[in-house]
C-alpha cells in the first residue's frame, strides 16, 4: 500500500494541541542540528502521523533562543558522555521512537560509535514500549571519507541502496551494525537507516549546512561590495559548476523518517532520500546572487580553485559587525558557516542518489531543489540569521 504524507514547500505548519494522551513518545538526539530542527517543527503538528506526539529533543548546548517556542521537552545532554546519557536519558521511560540524527564532528569510528552506544544503552532497557530507530547516515557510505586524497574509489552515481560497503574505516557501518544488533534483542523493535543527499535546511549549529554557508558568504560579499565568485572544484572548477547534482529538503528527511517509524513498508530498510531532481551550481549560483543582491561572477575559463576556508578565514570580525548592524540573532562564523564542507561540496562530482526503493517502499514525497534553497534561505532570514 502507497503511503504518503508530505507538505508542499512552504506550507504553514499549524500546531494544534489536541489532548495530553499521546499515542507516541519521541526522542531526537541532535535536535539543533539540520533535520533535527525539521523533526521538532513536524513531529508536533496535529496531523504527523502516528500522533499526537510528545517530543523530547537532546543536543549538547543549552537551548538555543531560536528554540524558544518549540513545543519539546529540551535536554542538554552529551551524548559522548556515558554517565551523562545515563543519567539524563534513562529516566525517559515513555519513549516509543528514537530518531539518531547527530555526530561528534569528526569522522572518528570509535567515539560516533560510543555515542550511538550510550543511548541505546541508557533508553532501550528503560523504555518499555519503544517500537522503532530510525538512524540517520549519509551518502558517504558510497563516496567513502571528506579526504579527497584517501585513495578510496567511489561507487558510480547514482547511488543505490544495494551498493556494498566500500572497503574502508566508515563510522556509518559502525552505527549500522550496532543498530541492527541492539535491536535484535529487542521482541518488537523495528529500525530504519536513511542516507541523505546534500541536505538543504536551517540551524546555525548544523555542521554541514551548505545553504548556511553559501547565504553567509553571500552577505559577507555584499557588504564588502565584492562579486559572488564561485569558488570551483578541487582540480577543474568546471567540473563542479556544470555537474548534475541533488539535494535532500530536512523537512523531507524528516517525513521520511516519519513515515519510517510508523507504516510498515518502512520498517528494518535502509532507504536513500533525494528531493527527486537534479540540479547544477550554476543556477542556485544565479538564485544566490539575485537573492542577495550581489554581482555574480560564475565559472571563467582557466578559473583556478579557490578554497572558501582559505578565503573566508579572517571574516569573523566583519561577521560579528553585520550581526550588530542588522540586529540579527548573536553568532559566530564558525558556528553558521562551515567553509571546508562548502569546499568538500564544491570538490565532489556525481553524486546523485537514487531513491526508487523509497518510493517503490510507499513513501512519495518530493521536492523542487530551487524552491527548496529559497524556501530555506527565507527560513534563515526569518529567523534572523541573516538579513
Amino acid at each position: 500500500m502507497s503511503w504518503w504524507w508530505a507538505r508542499s514547500l512552504g506550507a504553514e505548519k499549524v500546531l494544534i494541541i489536541i489532548s495530553k494522551d499521546y499515542t507516541s513518545v519521541a526522542l531526537i538526539i541532535g535536535v539543533t542540528g539540520i533535520v533535527g530542527n525539521s523533526l521538532a517543527e513536524i513531529l508536533p503538528l496535529h496531523d504527523t502521523p502516528g500522533g499526537p506526539w510528545k517530543v523530547y529533543g537532546a543536543a549538547r548546548r543549552p537551548r538555543p533562543t531560536w528554540y524558544s517556542n518549540r513545543p519539546l521537552q529540551y535536554i542538554q545532554c552529551d551524548v559522548a558522555d556515558a554517565q551523562d546519557t545515563m543519567a539524563k536519558l534513562s529516566p525517559l521511560t515513555d519513549i516509543t521512537h528514537i530518531f539518531y540524527v547527530a555526530w561528534t564532528g569528526t569522522e572518528d569510528c570509535d567515539i560516533n560509535a560510543a555515542m550511538f552506544h550510550n543511548v541505546l544503552k541508557a533508553v532501550i532497557p528503560n523504555a518499555p514500549n519503544i517500537r522503532h530507530i530510525c538512524l540517520q547516515t549519509g551518502i558517504k557510505h558510497y563516496t567513502g571519507p571528506f579526504d579527497p586524497d584517501s585513495g578510496v574509489q567511489p561507487h558510480d552515481s547514482p547511488f543505490t541502496e544495494d551498493m556494498p560497503r566500500l572497503d574502508t574505516p566508515n563510522f556509518y557501518h559502525d552505527l549500522e551494525d550496532i543498530l541492527v544488533e541492539e535491536a535484535s534483542k529487542k521482541k518488537g523493535l523495528t529500525w530504519s537507516v536513511h542516507r541523505p543527499a546534500l541536505v538543504f535546511g536551517f540551524s546555525p549549529y548544523s555542521m554541514m549546512n551548505i545553504i548556511g554557508a553559501l547565504s553567509v558568504y553571500a552577505v559577507i560579499c555584499k557588504h564588502e561590495n565584492k562579486p559572488l565568485i564561485y569558488p570551483g572544484a578541487r582540480d577543474n572548477p568546471r567540473d563542479s559548476w556544470n555537474v548534475y547534482a541533488d539535494g535532500a529538503d530536512a523537512d523531507l528527511i524528516a517525513e521520511q523518517q516519519i513515515w519510517s517509524a510508523v507504516d510498515d513498508g518502512g520498517k528494518n530498510e535502509t532507504f536513500n532520500v533525494s528531493n527527486g531532481d537534479v540540479f547544477k551550481w550554476k543556477q542556485m549560483w544565479e538564485i544566490l546572487a539575485e537573492e542577495f543582491g550581489v554581482e555574480l561572477v560564475g565559472y571563467e575559463e582557466g578559473q583556478k580553485r579557490m578554497s572558501l576556508q582559505e578565503m573566508m578565514k579572517d571574516k569573523g570580525p566583519v561577521w560579528d559587525e553585520i550581526v550588530r548592524e542588522k540586529g540579527l540573532v548573536e553568532t559566530k562564523l564558525e558556528d553558521v558557516a562551515q567553509w571546508w564542507f562548502a569546499d568538500v561540496v564544491f570538490g565532489s562530482q556525481n553524486l546523485v542518489n537514487g531513491v526508487n526503493k523509497s518510493k517503490e517502499h510507499g513513501f512519495l514525497g518530493f521536492r523542487d531543489s530551487k524552491k527548496s534553497f529559497v524556501f530555506w534561505i527565507e527560513q534563515m532570514r526569518a529567523y534572523k540569521v541573516l538579513p
